[in-house]
């Protein structure tokens, strides 16, 4: 299956609580949309793999994604090597998407520069035909996502774009509900972590209605681009 577009995490509810509504604002319109976990979380404080499993399955339905696969890496161990890189060359080689999107390389988390890293090096090198990669037995052939983006996890950076997601944002809200492991649930009896607290989620939203107003919609989330972005006209702006 061609994917349109492919978004890589470094675990799962990262790509929900990044850019989400900007998914569902494709799949709604009739686009593929996949998405690659790189880990399965487990070394969350709260909930274990099986629950984020269940979990992200629950939410790849609200979001109606064609694809959800977990490469099963050691979280807290996303190595940048030859091993994972070619993991995520045969990933992308499989679902051939025209876009990628992927964390940006200053981030909180460790994983996350990590996965920055694994990305952009699996990018380049998909498109080269002297390294190969094998598919159910048959070789695959070199395959370069046109463009590439980085959404926007704890750390702010100026944006490139702002994809307008007003119309999207209550799928947004619901694929984050599921998380209930996660996120803020008073009937949990496991520690407080910072994403389970009352006010994680509404900073979120928060912060998703200022980017929003910086382009006079209710709800944006931004992106960035490494590469200048050309427009046929002016006008394309408006």
């Amino acid at each position: 299956m061609k994917l349109d577009l492919l978004a890589i995490a470094a675990h799962p509810d990262d790509i929900e609580l990044s850019c989400s509504a900007t998914v569902a604002s494709l799949t709604s319109n009739g686009m593929k949309v996949g998405i690659v976990d790189l880990t399965e979380g487990e070394l969350g404080t709260r909930g274990n793999k099986l629950i984020r499993q269940k979990e992200a399955a629950a939410s790849s339905e609200i979001l109606g994604l064609s694809k959800r696969e977990n490469l099963h890496l050691p979280d807290g161990n996303i190595e940048v090597g030859k091993k994972n890189i070619l993991k995520l060359v045969q990933i992308i080689r499989k679902y051939k998407p025209t876009i990628l999107l992927f964390p940006h390389w200053r981030e909180r988390h460790p994983d996350h520069e990590h996965a920055h890293r694994l990305c952009r090096e699996a990018w380049f090198y998909s498109g080269l035909e002297k390294i190969s990669t094998v598919h159910n037995g048959k070789k695959q052939e070199p395959f370069r996502p046109e463009k590439y983006f980085h959404y926007m996890q704890k750390y702010e950076f100026q944006p490139s774009f702002i994809v307008d997601v007003t119309p999207f944002y209550e799928m947004k809200k619901k694929s984050l509900r599921v998380f209930q492991s996660q996120f803020y649930n008073p009937q949990s009896t496991e520690r407080e972590t910072m994403l389970s607290s009352k006010i994680f989620l509404e900073s979120i939203y928060a912060r998703d209605k200022h980017y929003g107003s910086l382009i006079n919609v209710e709800y944006g989330e931004p992106f960035f681009s490494i590469e200048p972005l050309g427009v046929q006209s002016l006008f394309s702006f408006l």
